[in-house]
């Protein structure tokens, strides 16, 4: 179907309940697909919409009391855009000024600039001849609507190698071949998230956004890798084993890989692959806090934990931890303690002796090296390896997560007040899994992390989350998330939260509902000019060429297996 084809006309509609548009006789029902995009054309205005629903008529119930045989061909025809017919709901998301409103004729009547069908005339959004506007309005009666074309999509997302902007092609519209570019200068500006059930390709999408972030430049990132899914390669989901790989081997020379699990990652053949280290002297009050769940820890230990903290200081787990019974009598009855609960923590937090990465002493401060890599421009991926049980990975998310957002506080605070650009922070992606964990609406005010997603990169730093579980985060910081990329949900509580905060988002309820269970997401939000379904974009062989480092992408499999069972053999794998 062409794109200068008008496919039907505006029939009725709203600004808050959006267009009904009834299809030419012509146009196949079966064409239209919910998330796909048309254009209205207006009198000065060019609306770009999102199908959000499509229905079926007939102009009398005698045809639905008494409707043609399936064989009745002819009949079917002569009442197809007649007695029967098919409609169109859209939702206008944009609107694309093409004149001034003083020249709005020109010399030309309603009816010739009603059907004029230019709509290839689109020129890119860096033009200063066409104005982009919140939709404020919509056409009049009878307007006619008109495929998407590429040139509408290239005005509306721009384009990946434009220079003026850092755009990354993150998909394509469900049936056209052009790239939907997020705005990644406007994505790194807040919080944002990657949403959707289990299968249907989070940790895709999320290699995919931070292979952009990486080779575009527009942020350094640190990735908790819960699951060893970024850093190193990582299982293809699919009838067939094969692997993918990880943003280590695309970017050899820009990401490190810490492991709290040296063996596994040594097993996993990760190249140079450093080891992470956290001593009992790191974990605070509020970290236990955070994992009291996992720990099984009541209140009023937690206020006990208080009273031990305010009289050992950052040793008061050690000190707890080789206190006797008779000790902790003692220091209850000299400083007012609960005997009871304090033996209760003490038990609870010996269950951290059998962390693998937790020392009593550190031979260096771990948590400053990786500040250092930030700040050399490094992106960070921390493996868990075995322990990636929920304890450890949010015990250390927590402790470095909120060490390396002190130090950006002083740094911003610094460029503020110097305003010398030398000074200024470069911005940092903090990526988390299962984020409903450490959002939850009950403990969300007291960690690092509600921090972070309500400051908006006050300090430079911002969280990209990762979760199957949306409507588990606290609505504030939902409504906070700039950009929301979102794969197929289907919990009602879920696909609310997901509109958390989102003007109009009762119309893209059914859009998110019918997406594919693979490879297609709803993206809406900051780094979008309006919502957008589309398909994703593939993580093969294809976009290794076209992101990764141009010495790495030249090397064949073969080559670069063989060069890491090298650097193995050199550092004693």
């Amino acid at each position: 179907m062409h794109f200068d084809k008008p496919l039907g006309s505006v029939i009725q509609g709203s600004l808050s309940e959006g267009l009904e548009i009834r299809l030419h006789p012509d146009v196949s029902v079966e064409d239209m697909r919910v998330g796909k995009f048309l254009v209205v054309r207006g009198i000065r205005a060019d609306f770009f919409c999102l199908v959000t629903d499509v229905s079926l008529g007939t102009t009398s119930p005698r045809i639905l009391a008494n409707p043609p045989s399936p064989d009745d061909d002819f009949l079917q025809a002569v009442l197809a855009g007649g007695g029967t017919y098919s409609t169109v709901n859209l939702t206008p998301m944009l609107m694309l000024i093409r004149e001034p409103a003083s020249s709005q004729f020109n010399g030309k009547s309603q009816r010739q600039l009603s059907g004029a069908s230019q709509l290839g005339s689109f020129v890119a959004q860096t033009s200063t001849e066409m104005e982009m506007l919140p939709v404020k309005t919509i056409p009049s009666h009878f307007s006619q609507v008109y495929e998407a074309a590429e040139q509408d999509f290239r005005a509306v997302f721009g384009w990946e190698d434009d220079t003026q902007r850092r755009n990354f092609a993150i998909g394509q519209p469900l049936d056209m071949d052009v790239p939907v570019c997020l705005d990644l200068d406007r994505f790194v500006e807040r919080s944002n998230g990657v949403f959707g059930k289990s299968g249907t390709g989070k940790s895709f999408l999320t290699r995919l956004l931070l292979s952009g972030i990486i080779r575009k430049q527009a942020a350094v990132n640190l990735i908790f890798d819960m699951h060893s899914e970024y850093g190193w390669e990582a299982v293809r989901e699919g009838k067939t084993h094969s692997t993918v790989k990880g943003l280590r081997q695309l970017f050899p020379n820009q990401v490190q890989v810490y492991t709290l699990d040296p063996e596994s990652t040594k097993r996993r053949g990760v190249r140079d692959a450093q080891e992470l280290y956290l001593s009992y002297e790191q974990i605070e009050i509020e970290d236990i806090k955070l994992v009291g769940r996992e720990l099984n820890i009541s209140d009023a230990s937690l206020d006990n934990a208080n009273i031990l903290y305010g009289e050992f200081g950052k040793s008061w787990i050690t000190q707890l931890i080789t206190m006797t019974n008779e000790e902790i009598h003692g220091f209850c009855e000299e400083k007012r303690g609960h005997k009871g609960s304090i033996m209760a923590l003490q038990r609870k937090v010996m269950r951290l002796e059998k962390l693998k990465y937790l020392r009593a002493v550190t031979p260096k401060n771990y948590i400053n090296q990786i500040l250092q890599s930030l700040e050399a421009g490094k992106h960070v991926v921390i493996e868990f390896g075995s322990q990636a049980d929920m304890l450890s990975y949010m015990l250390v998310t927590n402790m470095i997560t909120r060490r390396i957002h002190q130090e950006y506080v002083k740094k911003a605070e610094s460029f503020l007040q110097s305003k010398n650009i030398v000074d200024r922070p470069t911005p940092l992606v903090i990526t988390i899994e299962e984020a409903h964990r450490f959002l939850d609406p009950g403990i969300v005010q007291s960690t690092i992390f509600g921090t972070i997603a309500r400051e908006m990169r006050k300090y430079f730093v911002t969280l990209l989350i990762v979760d199957q579980r949306p409507s588990g985060i606290d609505n504030e910081v939902m409504s906070q998330i700039g950009t929301r990329i979102t794969a197929l949900l289907n919990d009602e509580k879920d696909i609310d939260a997901i509109f958390t905060g989102v003007s109009g988002g009762g119309n893209l309820r059914t859009v998110l509902a019918k997406l594919d269970s693979k490879q297609q997401a709803l993206i809406l939000g900051h780094a979008v000019p309006m919502p957008v379904v589309v398909r994703t974009r593939p993580y093969d062989q294809t976009f290794y060429k076209e992101i990764g480092d141009p010495a790495w992408d030249e090397m064949p499999d073969e080559e670069l297996f063989a060069a890491a069972e090298a650097a193995r053999a050199d550092i004693g794998f």
